[in-house]
């Protein structure tokens, strides 16, 4: 069976070579490559200079386009599983083998690695959880889910998965608005308990009043979401 990690990476060249020497470690039988996303920083040279398996976008195309790139080329190297894992270092490579048990097993499509199941690692901030229970509560109004861990970037997928997410991904802050797209189009989705870590290095994305932009705009995809699942 073969396996394709998708790393997303802006401006991650701190973090990339020691994740993938850890990846080399705990999960040799994981093929990757790191999407660099038109960063500004020595990530292209950083894979360069360590002969990283890489994809690079002469643009910056935000965390949805990246990871789209990458279910295409997981789609065109015929990969019958694809995992996103995050550049900066947040996801442990040692939780790989249970986070596609589910899709090996046939009990699932689609999988999330969740970090609230059994509350062990870095929770992240109050604020963020704050956020976290929002969305998760929408999620669970608008498609019946209980999902604890919606905005996880550490998840996996089967090829008829991939099949969908390489034909569209949302642009912005997309896992919420993926995981209500996959209930609607009656896929199998899944949680599995993670632990994580804080980032190693860098800056997350999502600052200052961007919380507040994120949590506004996903509410309202997943409730449009919704309304076009009534409408077909």
């Amino acid at each position: 069976m073969k396996k394709l990690l998708i790393i997303p990476a802006y401006n991650e060249a701190d973090n990339l070579v020691e994740l993938v020497a850890e990846i080399r470690q705990k999960a040799s039988s994981y093929d990757y490559i790191i999407v660099n996303d038109g960063s500004k920083d020595h990530t292209a040279k950083v894979c360069s200079d360590n002969k990283l398996n890489a994809l690079h976008l002469s643009n910056n195309l935000g965390i949805g386009g990246a990871v789209q790139a990458g279910y295409l080329y997981a789609i065109r190297h015929e990969y019958d599983i694809a995992i996103q894992i995050d550049g900066d270092g947040q996801h442990d490579p040692a939780y790989l083998d249970l986070l596609i048990q589910p899709i090996i097993d046939g009990l699932a499509d689609f999988t999330i690695g969740s970090r609230f199941i059994e509350g062990e690692g870095f929770q992240s901030s109050g604020l963020r959880r704050a956020g976290i229970r929002w969305l998760d509560t929408i999620l669970k109004r608008s498609t019946g889910l209980d999902i604890t861990d919606a905005t996880s970037g550490f998840r996996a997928c089967d090829q008829a998965v991939m099949q969908v997410f390489a034909s569209y991904y949302p642009k912005d802050y997309p896992e919420p608005e993926t995981i209500a797209d996959l209930y609607h189009h009656k896929f199998r989705i899944k949680e599995v308990p993670v632990v994580m870590r804080e980032r190693q290095s860098g800056v997350s994305s999502i600052r200052f009043f961007k919380p507040i932009y994120y949590m506004m705009k996903v509410t309202i995809s997943i409730l449009v979401s919704r309304l076009k699942r009534y409408k077909n």
